[in-house]
């Protein structure tokens, strides 16, 4: 920061942290990958400094990496995954995505996203995961309730307008996540770093957040998400309590859909610890 000061110092290369064994993934880790902290230490930097960055998959990533290698002066952390993951985005798309920092993913909304009555968000690569695999199942259970999904690549663009360069105008967000449809984030870090990045925002009594939670160790993949409350049917439940506030048609059986997901998730539960892995269907990519 204060070389940026001095007129005569030239620019130098960004510092850039590339995080990719993460918490979500403790099948030989156990706690040893499981703190994710460091994304709080680098929000804690001076905005026109920081920058943290959660692709949701490897042509993200390669648009991301290839930013952060041009970019001087700035402190760049990005946050992905070493194991193979689904490709949900071209390199075109990729490359659009992550210049906005946050985009719509139409594949996995109902009628692209149009008129909403709840926006699901992804911020990181496992738990993008179950936001879309928690479309795809309420696509079956609750055909009635209209589901937006949205990505954000780049945390910063959360924060209250003009709290960083990036941050969204109230105008963009409100765009992006509605002006009073319900929200819920499934979010790669600490829920507290999220709900204080969107600390001053409009409301916020609509937001929920899920993220890590300080649970589980060397265990299954999609045992982590059930443990810390981050799974696609946790995703699902959110959607349909906070899709029924607004529509009818979801209200009048979403306690039944609701304790339906919660025993899908307890019978995964059970199956994990009888068999010592996940069903081997888990982690099929969802087809909408």
């Amino acid at each position: 920061m204060q070389a940026n000061e001095v007129p005569w110092r030239e620019h130098v290369g960004s510092l850039n942290y590339l995080e990719t064994s993460t918490w979500a993934r403790q099948e030989h880790n156990g706690f040893s990958h499981q703190n994710p902290s460091f994304i709080g230490a680098v929000l804690n930097l001076k905005p026109i400094l920081a920058r943290v960055y959660l692709p949701p998959d490897a042509n993200c990533f390669l648009s991301m990496v290839s930013h952060c290698l041009r970019a001087k002066s700035y402190v760049n952390l990005m946050v992905g995954s070493k194991q193979p993951t689904p490709v949900w985005l071209s390199p075109d798309e990729a490359n659009k995505h992550c210049i906005a920092g946050a985009s719509i993913w139409k594949f996995a909304s109902v009628d692209g996203g149009v008129d909403p009555d709840v926006v699901l968000v992804g911020i990181g690569v496992e738990v993008t995961f179950e936001v879309i695999a928690a479309a795809a199942l309420l696509r079956k259970l609750a055909p009635h309730l209209r589901v937006r999904v949205a990505n954000v690549t780049d945390l910063m663009i959360l924060g209250p307008s003009g709290s960083h360069p990036h941050a969204l105008n109230d105008a963009d967000f409100e765009a992006m996540f509605t002006r009073d449809k319900q929200i819920h984030f499934n979010y790669h870090g600490y829920p507290i770093e999220l709900k204080g990045l969107l600390f001053g925002r409009p409301g916020m009594e609509r937001v929920s957040v899920a993220g890590y939670s300080e649970e589980g160790t060397t265990t299954s993949p999609l045992d982590m998400m059930l443990c810390n409350h981050t799974s696609r049917y946790d995703v699902a439940v959110a959607a349909v309590r906070g899709g029924a506030l607004h529509n009818a048609k979801v209200s009048v059986n979403s306690h039944e859909i609701a304790s339906y997901l919660l025993h899908l998730k307890q019978k995964d539960r059970d199956y994990i610890y009888a068999n010592g892995k996940d069903r081997d269907d888990a982690f099929e990519t969802p087809v909408f």
